[in-house]
């Protein structure tokens, strides 16, 4: 089916918030529309409301023809209790939920409910329409080439494996209308080649959050902008990089034009204070001191009076004829540091022939050793043992044989895969000052608003906060306490493109020892390394 969603006029926000309004955009066949903007400006807002997963606020969406199927993967990929992989894939196809609507019709029509056969001729076509037919036929193969066991349950997988079956349920499905939420979170290069092929060959419309910039460039064919800082919603034509250019461009014009008019103003202000003080001043001082007595002096001195006045007057309408331009509101900037504490020894962590087994899992036996100053990019495949081989080196995870050290004076800074630092139950600002202790409360929230987690975020379970949020306060961790060993797991997952250039900065300045196990493309070329080591089934080498 060739389907085309029109939205108009949308607004949404939160509470008193406002997070975008007088949105138009219409999404036709084949159309690429990448969605950015800061955390917070309201993207997976906007693509729950087009999927219709919560209410409209304000103005409208269409479907053209209404009996469009649009399907939604969200950000945080939900793992039920009990559910097989087969099942997920199933339900984030369309198919299971299809394939409940019409055994509730057969039922009825085996009951001679009235209309029953009209419902369920829908349900079958809807069932056929959304691939239920050949559905397990297809996912075999699918599942085999992303290396997903169909029959294990989706709590059993791993992170990587989880964002497999995601992928694994995108290429199997047959909607009209796309829409994905950062859908190469945890991806590694093959599955990224595997989503770019399907998003490049969609006959479909898609909308698509990415923080990944490379994947943005080589498949979005429109970008929207949702501007928090400004509150405007800007559309641009093109790729990402042309979007970039324009955007760039445009904010330069704009500032150039509020100077323009700033130093206008300023100009006729300025006359303006010069013709009254000629007015005020001049002439009175000139009147003091007159010794002539003239009316005809004193006349004309009067006539300059009120010439200086009349040319006041006229400097103040010239001021008020002026089309005000407003100052672009500055965006918000992460500004982040990252707190080096003194050096450690020349040797910061090894591994002696260490071996980890985890079920059917074995890494090792490797042999590694981290030298002061090493700054280590990590590779592979999902599910390869890239985490457990952190884990390993920083003594966290439990070895079968061998042995792990870090050096004496190490002091380590984390940002796991799962950011599962503020995963609790407690309020931020209690996990984060349990985390330093000697920083008073006040510190703390200062700190942590720079970050852009204000009282609305502190307040909150840190477990209730967005993976974006999560991942900012464990960013500003790093930032609170010095730290020598930095261990970054896929540091980009949920952060906004903005935030992920000012964290590459950071490192760039960062004078310690770095592990970065990172998918992102143009962070690999971005940050500065000195040593490359692929993980691949359970042997690392480099």
């Amino acid at each position: 089916m060739s389907a085309t969603m029109i939205a108009k006029d949308l607004a949404a926000g939160h509470g008193d918030r406002i997070l975008f309004s007088n949105l138009d955009l219409v999404v036709a066949p084949g159309d690429v529309v990448g969605l950015v903007g800061v955390n917070g400006a309201g993207k997976t807002t906007l693509l729950r409301t087009l999927a219709g997963l919560v209410p409209v606020e304000a103005g409208t969406v269409a479907l053209s023809p209404p009996t469009a199927a649009v399907g939604y993967l969200p950000q945080e990929r939900e793992r039920r209790a009990g559910e097989s992989v087969r099942d997920f894939l199933a339900r984030r196809t369309g198919v299971g939920e299809a394939q409940a609507a019409m055994d509730a019709a057969a039922d009825e029509l085996a009951r001679g409910v009235p209309g029953a056969d009209d419902a369920y001729g829908a349900a079958l076509e809807r069932w056929l329409h959304l691939g239920g037919a050949d559905l397990d036929e297809r996912a075999e193969p699918v599942a085999a080439e992303l290396r997903l066991p169909l029959d294990r349950a989706m709590t059993a997988l791993s992170g990587g494996q989880a964002a497999r079956a995601g992928l694994a349920s995108l290429l199997l499905s047959r909607y009209d209308v796309v829409l994905l939420d950062e859908p190469t979170n945890d991806l590694d290069l093959a599955g990224l080649e595997l989503l770019e092929g399907f998003v490049g060959g969609l006959r479909a419309g898609a909308v698509v959050v990415s923080h990944d910039r490379e994947f943005l460039a080589r498949t979005v064919t429109r970008v929207l902008e949702l501007d928090l800082a400004q509150q405007q919603v800007n559309l641009y034509g093109g790729g990402y990089d042309a979007y970039l250019e324009e955007r760039e461009r445009a904010r330069r014009h704009a500032r150039e034009e509020f100077e323009e008019y700033a130093d206008r103003k300023e100009s006729l202000l300025e006359r303006g204070r010069t013709q009254r003080a000629w007015m005020e001043k001049g002439v009175r001082n000139a009147r003091r001191k007159a010794t002539d007595n003239d009316k005809h002096v004193k006349a004309f001195r009067g006539q300059t009076s009120e010439k200086q006045a009349a040319k006041a007057r006229q400097t103040d309408r010239m001021i008020e004829r002026l089309e005000v331009v407003e100052e672009p509101r500055k965006e918000w900037e992460l500004r982040m540091e990252i707190a080096a504490a003194p050096r450690a020894g020349a040797v910061v962590a090894t591994l002696r022939d260490a071996v980890v087994r985890r079920g059917a899992f074995t890494l090792g036996p490797v042999h590694l050793q981290i030298d002061w100053g090493d700054r280590v990019a990590i590779t592979g495949a999902n599910g390869a043992g890239k985490s457990t081989l952190l884990g390993a080196l920083l003594g966290r995870v439990p070895l079968e044989s061998g042995s792990a050290a870090l050096g004496p004076g190490v002091v380590v800074g984390e940002v796991d895969q799962a950011r599962g630092l503020f995963g609790g139950p407690e309020t931020l600002a209690r996990a984060f000052g349990d985390a330093v202790p000697q920083w008073p409360d006040a510190e703390v929230r200062t700190l942590l608003a720079k970050f852009g987690l204000r009282a609305a975020h502190v307040l909150r379970p840190a477990a209730s906060l967005s993976p974006g949020e999560r991942t900012r306060a464990a960013l500003a961790l790093l930032q609170a306490r010095g730290v020598n060993l930095l261990v970054l797991d896929e540091p980009t997952n949920h952060l906004d493109l903005a935030a992920i250039e000012q964290l590459e900065g950071a490192l760039a300045d960062y004078p310690g020892t770095l592990l970065l196990v990172t998918h992102d493309r143009r962070m690999l070329d971005a940050v500065h390394t000195t040593r490359h080591l692929m993980v691949a089934d359970g042997a690392v080498t480099g």
